[in-house]
């Protein structure tokens, strides 16, 4: 890449070459789905968790780096490629991430934040590259060590990685990226259009996928149905997202510079990392509607289903939240209320606990906000 490469280049609309990368970072969301559905416990959601921190973690450091460096030149086109080909290889260890595929999921991930440092230090915010460094580069350590060694301890250094990259730079901010966060000249609609389509791609191929998964050998009326409802409950999740979301840029937008950098930080990690845990825990409970609609939901598919949802709404809730737009009580009646269909799923069938999810969903579309206010975000 030449120097030019460093001067500032306001982000626009969103670039075809990064939806390319979410395709791709979205395939992260289907193995997840996969390994929760092998594993339906809370151990196996706990390792979910864990995985998906350490990604979405990752996720988030190059929506960033693009908002502040369009990939818009074939060198940054090709070098960003090279950072899908992380995300790729981290996707598929994704199953054995703790054990026979961890230090697949480590080369991923040491490529992933290689890659993404070489580019930061090219945007017009390089100068808080050596506040990034030392947290990525320590998470990329633990991990590899993780590689190495078995039981609780895989773990405990996996719980460190995630601890280091998330938490640490808010208990160091003198010398993290915290401090410096006012060099960072935040694109709002950039960076609202991104993570809108990345909420549809996961949502989509979670429809992909629920189809991918029916035996057509043995399909009944019940089945048809819950195929059925196995996309309404995703539309409804994203009317449910754009609904609360829509006035995101325009608020982002009045804010100053400074505030805008926290804002947008406080609306775009853990809210949507809540969003996407939804959308595996959501398509989870799905799949296994679909696979014996007839039958009664065991608790932990039932659970799935209402919890994936429950999560959802709280990450669109805490969007609302962190942009000071206030929380309609609508939202969290409707988290409570799909935990309420859990002893329906388990005393009836998957096949009616899915119908009552989405009823309570389209209940508080139906009266909760539908042009929520815009307002100047202060500090």
């Amino acid at each position: 890449m030449s120097s030019t490469d460093s001067r500032p280049d306001p982000a626009g609309r969103v670039t075809t070459v990064e939806i390319f990368f979410d395709v791709v970072f979205v395939f992260t969301i289907t193995q997840l789905t996969r390994v929760l559905e092998d594993d339906l416990t809370w151990a196996g959601f706990g390792r979910i968790v864990l995985i998906l921190g350490v990604l979405w973690y990752a996720y988030t450091g190059y929506a960033w780096l693009t908002n502040q460096l369009p990939p818009r030149r074939p060198a940054q086109k090709i070098t960003l490629f090279a950072g899908m080909a992380g995300f790729l290889l981290t996707s598929v260890a994704i199953p054995a991430a703790f054990t026979d595929t961890a230090l697949l999921f480590a080369l991923g991930y040491l490529v992933l934040v290689g890659i993404h440092l070489i580019m930061f230090s090219l945007s017009a915010a390089r100068a808080t590259t050596i506040r990034v460094a030392p947290y990525n580069l320590a998470a990329v350590l633990l991990i590899g060590l993780a590689a190495f060694v078995t039981g609780p301890t895989t773990y405990a250094l996996w719980f460190a990685a995630a601890l280091v990259q998330a938490a640490l730079p808010y208990v160091t901010p003198r010398f993290s990226w915290i401090r410096a966060a006012g060099s960072y000249q935040v694109a709002a609609e950039h960076l609202v259009e991104r993570h809108g389509l990345l909420v549809i791609v996961a949502l989509g191929e979670s429809v992909v996928a629920i189809g991918a998964g029916v035996d057509i050998h043995h399909i009944t009326a019940a089945t048809v149905t819950a195929i059925v409802m196995g996309l309404a409950l995703p539309a409804a999740l994203w009317w449910t997202y754009f609904t609360d979301t829509r006035v995101a840029a325009p608020t982002l937008d009045v804010a100053d510079p400074r505030t805008r950098t926290r804002l947008a930080a406080r609306t775009y990690v853990l809210p949507h990392y809540l969003l996407l845990l939804g959308v595996v825990a959501t398509a989870t409970g799905i799949h296994a509607a679909i696979a014996h609609p007839d039958r009664p939901a065991g608790t932990a598919a039932a659970l799935a289903l209402a919890g994936g949802v429950a999560l959802f709404l709280a990450g669109t809730s805490s969007v609302r939240l962190a942009l000071r737009l206030g929380l309609p009580s609508s939202r969290v009646a409707g988290a409570f209320a799909v935990f309420a269909t859990v002893p329906l799923g388990i005393a009836t069938n998957a096949h009616t606990q899915l119908a009552a999810v989405i009823v309570v969903l389209i209940a508080t579309l139906l009266v909760g906000p539908r042009h929520p206010s815009r307002r100047a975000a202060t500090a």
